[in-house]
């Protein structure tokens, strides 16, 4: 009766243990089996992706043997130290930090199944795959996004002429300093005073998506009373168009019963929510990414001094600036 096929069952260290040595102590054998299996019939390419070498490094070998022979596999002399760590080391490192994970030095040599290299040396090897940063939040998408972005465009482009179209977002002022990352001279360590006790504003902002010009607004709360107030400066601002449309996010404040009554008292203004989870659409948040950038590392001492500062980033902007921060 014939045998049942057995296959080889391997854990990820192992399987990792085995291709590491085949990448160093083993090295000459598995030159030697790349031979073997190129007069077989194999390709280098596949030869390559089994035994976990790039193709040029098979087709190096074969070519050395077929000038040399048996002779030609062995490392040829060379001064200086060998270089640590297998050529294909950086390859599997790089596969790995495909996966998002607090990926620290230690956990990297452990993944690669504790390879016989201090960690000085695999932070080396890390070095020339990666770098040190944070990853990015990103906001959850909704199915239905592409249609309510269709959707904004159509009643834009249906708005009769002189209409003006603005973006609008809330976001907060603290005092408690927004600390950020930056130059610091050698050996010191810059330090931001606390306040001890955070006190907030939110600022309403608007930006015109055909001039760039900007309007917000300061208060104590978000509530819905202060965003109709906000409506209502933008409605003085532009007191001969015929409609102000303000595209805005879905906070509760923008479909209130409170901010329902104020949009039914005035028709001019056309009130139009952008998608959910979507705040990556809205323009109003890049500018407020560079205002929070600008104030970030100070300590102001009140939140009167807070405030001053974000009067007067806006101050300073032009509106051809606030267009180029509104760009996606």
């Amino acid at each position: 009766m014939r045998p049942a096929h057995v296959y080889a069952n391997l854990t990820a260290a192992q399987h990792g243990d085995l291709v590491t040595a085949l990448h160093q102590q083993w090295r000459v054998a598995a030159r030697a089996v790349m031979v073997l299996l190129s007069a077989g019939g194999m390709s280098a390419a596949e030869i390559a992706e089994a035994l976990h070498f790039d193709p040029r490094t098979v087709r190096r070998w074969i070519a050395r043997h077929d000038l040399e022979g048996l002779d030609g596999l062995p490392d040829r002399p060379r001064s200086g130290r060998p270089r640590l760590g297998s050529p294909g080391l950086g390859d599997r490192i790089r596969r790995l930090l495909h996966t998002p994970k607090a990926w620290t030095t230690a956990r990297i040599w452990r993944a690669l199944g504790r390879p016989p290299l201090s960690l000085r040396t695999i932070y080396r090897r890390v070095r020339e795959q990666a770098r040190w940063s944070r990853p990015r939040l990103i906001a959850k998408s909704v199915p239905d996004h592409d249609e309510v972005c269709a959707d904004i465009r159509a009643q834009v482009a249906a708005l009769p002429a002189g209409s003006v179209v603005l973006a609008e977002d809330e976001t907060h002022l603290d005092l408690l300093a927004r600390v950020r990352a930056c130059w610091m001279p050698t050996g010191l360590r810059h330090q931001v005073m606390t306040p001890g006790k955070n006190i907030r504003r939110t600022v309403h902002g608007a930006v015109n998506l055909a001039t760039g010009a900007w309007h917000h607004h300061v208060s104590v709360k978000n509530v819905s009373v202060v965003f109709c107030y906000f409506l209502d400066l933008l409605l003085a601002c532009y007191p001969d168009a015929p409609i102000v449309a303000v595209i805005c996010d879905n906070g509760t404040t923008h479909h209130s019963g409170i901010t329902r009554r104020w949009l039914a008292e005035h028709p001019r203004l056309l009130l139009i929510e952008g998608a959910r989870y979507s705040p990556q659409d809205n323009p109003v948040e890049r500018i407020w990414a560079v205002m929070k950038q600008h104030i970030a590392n100070t300590a102001p001492a009140t939140i009167a001094d807070r405030i001053r500062q974000a009067h007067t980033f806006f101050r300073n902007r032009t509106s051809d600036q606030n267009l180029t921060t509104a760009a996606p």
